[in-house]
């Protein structure tokens, strides 16, 4: 009896990639429906009642939710190409970091992204200060998940090209060579794999995206005062 391996994604959405990309190191054949979430389809509400988010795995009629757990699941289910470590302490500091990416990371960019002047130097701050702690754990490595990539790449995938849209947008570099040299060789590196390159979204459509979600939230936040 065959896999049924559904997706249900949104194209920009950097926690949907993550899940593509482990798909696709997987070599698992899997269906995508992308979701306009303006008007999210019966298949997402009936799948994820209680956030109504993607992405969402459905493996043989069974929901999953949140991407990290989403790959977690795919790591246990599938064991080719192994994403997390064997060893529970190793394992349990992969989740960490993939956490502490989402939480302090990703969040502070976004919070940088969305705002101007001292809130926004506030949160580009607090974001290279979170920096520092991701170079340190990468050193003496090629990819977070050692000689090659694993759950943490997966996990901060999203600032190979979603921070590159948001870069542009915004006109402020945050990560370059000077700064974060370490970091700077990482995204080379894990953007370059073949498997990793072949899923970006394409940057033109997803800055055109990203310069109207800042002119809303700016917007927003302006009438707001």
């Amino acid at each position: 009896m065959g896999e049924e391996v559904k997706l249900l994604q949104k194209w920009s959405s950097p926690f949907s990639l993550r899940v593509v990309w482990a798909l696709k190191l997987k070599g698992i054949e899997y269906e995508t429906i992308e979701e306009d979430l303006s008007n999210k389809s019966p298949l997402l509400l009936q799948s994820n009642p209680v956030y109504k988010k993607i992405p969402v795995l459905i493996h043989n009629g069974k929901p999953l939710c949140e991407s990290l757990v989403i790959i977690e699941y795919i790591d246990e289910t599938w064991k080719q190409y192994p994403l997390l470590p064997q060893d529970p302490h190793d394992r349990a500091k992969a989740r960490f970091w993939a956490t502490f990416g989402d939480d302090k990371v990703l969040a502070r960019m976004w919070s940088s992204f969305t705002s101007q002047g001292p809130e926004q130097e506030e949160a580009l701050a607090a974001a290279t200060e979170n920096l520092k702690f991701l170079v340190e754990e990468l050193q003496g490595k090629k990819f977070f998940g050692g000689d090659k990539i694993g759950f943490v790449d997966l996990a901060l995938g999203w600032l190979t090209n979603m921070l590159g849209a948001m870069e542009e947008v915004n006109g402020i570099k945050i990560v370059d060579e000077q700064r974060f040299p370490r970091l700077s060789g990482w995204l080379q590196d894990f953007s370059g794999v073949p498997i990793i390159k072949e899923n970006f979204p394409p940057h033109d459509k997803l800055v055109t995206r990203f310069r109207i979600f800042r002119e809303k939230f700016i917007s927003a936040a302006a009438a707001s005062k």
